[in-house]
């Protein structure tokens, strides 16, 4: 996850008994941390009547912006409907989190649906239609004590982009075009990821053959996740690149993300999952959450995600700050 190994969810789909344990480890250390949300919120279009008066919740997140953000929201709306919240976001990786909601010892965070289906609940393949495959995610989970409340159109998935300064010459749209691109002119096809996507089957190679292409080995480029951006905004050596659909640099770098047509990446969508003694306890949770939920698109992701991960700012205060501007909550 960010800013180390970004991507957890790719990389602990095998042996996951061991990790397990490793995540009660790490969730056992990272839990004894934390710290009270303080904020002077109170109810906007949610949490009218404070339903959460006298509740005492713990909010977490995984180490990265955009889950940071997004676990920040939840510890604000739950503050301003009338909870003490514990914020005890930023916990190392996906798995330390996962266990944290599991086991009780945080009550909600925001999760994606490719990461529960594949790693968490161990299928190889993922689910085309995002609705199904939560639909999936929330029945299978049911059984672990997780409770998983409507998805967001936020899909924290796999791309390939292009900048527009060398679109303007190509004027590719799908992967599709740049299969096409690769049969007629197979140098102009360069590829910066790293090196996990590179020999990935749900990555590079899965993508080539899912496309019908052949990349040469001498047309891609592996390096770190973040250079991979530098490289493809300001530079010649690579055409395309590896991102993440909601990174903000996408916007910043100027970079067009090339359309999966033929969805072969899986879907990652948003969504709050809650441990399922507290939501027995506060149904009303999911009254709090949904309307955010229906808010979260990918094109905002990437707009909060450029203020952490741009412009420097504070995930505690982009979240406030959004939460109060969409009026979903009020300050003082």
């Amino acid at each position: 996850m960010r800013p180390v190994n970004r991507r957890t969810r790719r990389g602990v789909r095998a042996g996951l008994a061991g990790a397990a344990a490793l995540a009660l480890l790490l969730s056992g250390c990272g839990l004894k941390s934390g710290s009270p949300m303080v904020d002077d919120v109170r109810p906007g279009s949610v949490g009218k009547g404070e339903p959460l008066d006298g509740a005492s919740l713990t909010v977490t997140s995984k180490n990265f912006s955009e889950n940071i953000i997004l676990g920040q929201m939840i510890g604000l709306i739950f503050k301003a409907a009338g909870a003490e919240v514990l914020d005890r976001t930023n916990l190392p990786g996906s798995i330390s989190a996962r266990e944290a909601i599991r086991q009780g010892d945080a009550d909600a965070m925001y999760e994606y649906t490719g990461t529960a289906w594949i790693t968490y609940l161990g299928h190889s393949k993922p689910i085309v239609d995002p609705l199904k495959q939560w639909q999936a995610v929330r029945d299978a989970d049911r059984k672990n004590g997780v409770v998983w409340l409507p998805q967001s159109t936020l899909n924290n998935t796999y791309a390939l982009a292009i900048s527009k300064k060398n679109n303007a010459k190509y004027h590719l749209k799908t992967l599709s075009d740049v299969a096409a691109l690769a049969k007629k002119n197979p140098s102009a096809v360069t590829v910066c990821v790293e090196n996990e996507f590179a020999s990935r089957n749900d990555g590079l190679p899965g993508m080539e053959k899912a496309y019908g292409m052949s990349l040469p080995a001498s047309n891609i480029k592996k390096m770190d996740a973040g250079i991979v951006y530098t490289q493809v905004s300001k530079s010649n050596s690579c055409l395309l690149g590896e991102v993440f659909t909601t990174d903000g640099r996408i916007k910043a770098m100027n970079l067009d993300v090339l359309d999966d047509n033929k969805h072969f990446f899986p879907n990652y969508n948003a969504a709050p999952v809650i441990h399922a003694a507290t939501f027995e306890k506060y149904p009303v949770i999911a009254a709090l959450l949904d309307p955010l939920s229906a808010r979260l698109t990918t094109e905002v992701a990437q707009v909060l995600n450029a203020k952490v991960d741009v412009e420097g700012e504070d995930p505690h205060e982009v979240a406030k700050d959004w939460l109060v501007k969409e009026g979903f909550i009020k300050e003082g």
